[in-house]
């Protein structure tokens, strides 16, 4: 099918545009919806067409059902205050926009609270296929559609609560791991096989068939633990997928307080990314080779 030529802004374009709006104490900022361009809602229609089609066979029911409640297929970038207005009715949860990423206290009192706070910039043409930092195409697309299901809205807020308590405990690191696992990079056991639910995976087409298809990660069943105890990379495709069984069975796993497994955690050994652990229950053996490529 033909891809329609990008629209074109004629003047050079800032990455984020919204760097210097004025915040709010929470850090929220006016969306100002009205002012993006011509060129920007072009290239959330580009980007949003281009993911959807992958994610049509491998994405989760949930999250397929939930793009279809929200309606989030609408052209142009969403007007959050809208978007709120449909899914606020469904499990409680706002996205408030933000100019991009927050400190982790008031991150996890806006999760805490059942606000989600999304960049409202999108990336520039030149960073179409990769963004390092999360871009309203990322934090929308990739992560609002499962708020709009119960189970994974309870697991988020239960998320910020735990990540207030993890600041006092020192064992902010060890909580981020968990976020990063499954919010962003984790996938989901379904009736016909694996599937994606990570936003992080979500937003990147190209990850999108990395993740289920490539058979240089490892993909090992989720265990909170290992999870807690394991680095990641944030500049490549991950090394390790962790598959969780069920949103409820994590709501579950989340929805505990988390003191002992603090206590069990302290001067426990890291795990390296690329590493496979005893305890593992592995559910694919990774070759590692594009990793072994890139070096």
């Amino acid at each position: 099918m033909a891809q329609a030529a990008p629209v074109m802004d004629t003047a050079a374009e800032e990455k984020n545009r919204y760097k210097n709006y004025k915040r709010n104490e929470d850090y929220t900022i006016d969306q100002d919806w009205q002012s993006y361009s011509a060129a920007e809602h072009d290239r959330w229609d580009r980007l949003f067409a281009r993911a959807s089609e992958v994610l049509e066979t491998r994405a989760c029911p949930e999250y397929l059902d939930a793009m279809r409640t929200l309606k989030l297929s609408e052209s142009g970038i969403p007007d959050m205050k809208k978007l709120s207005e449909k899914l606020s009715p469904l499990t409680g949860w706002q996205v408030v926009p933000v100019t991009d990423l927050v400190p982790d206290e008031i991150f996890f009192d806006h999760l805490a609270n059942r606000r989600f706070p999304a960049g409202a910039f999108i990336r520039p043409e030149s960073e179409m296929d990769y963004l390092e930092e999360p871009d309203i195409f990322h934090d929308i697309f990739g992560h609002v559609p499962l708020l709009a299901n119960p189970v994974f809205a309870d697991f988020m807020q239960a998320y910020g609560k735990g990540g207030q308590r993890a600041m006092q405990r020192g064992m902010l690191k060890n909580l981020a791991r968990l976020y990063w696992y499954t919010v962003e990079f984790g996938l989901v056991r379904s009736g016909d096989g694996l599937k994606l639910f990570g936003a992080g995976i979500m937003s990147s087409a190209t990850e999108s068939v990395f993740a289920l298809e490539s058979v240089s990660p490892h993909r090992v069943r989720f265990d909170l633990k290992r999870v807690m105890r394991t680095n990641y990379i944030i500049d490549d495709f991950q090394k390790t997928y962790f598959v969780i069984d069920s949103f409820e069975k994590l709501r579950e796993d989340c929805m505990q307080d988390f003191a002992s497994i603090y206590d069990a955690l302290e001067g426990a050994s890291v795990i390296e990314p690329h590493e496979l652990a005893p305890e593992d229950e592995v559910i694919t053996r990774g070759t590692l080779e594009y990793f072994d490529a890139q070096t």
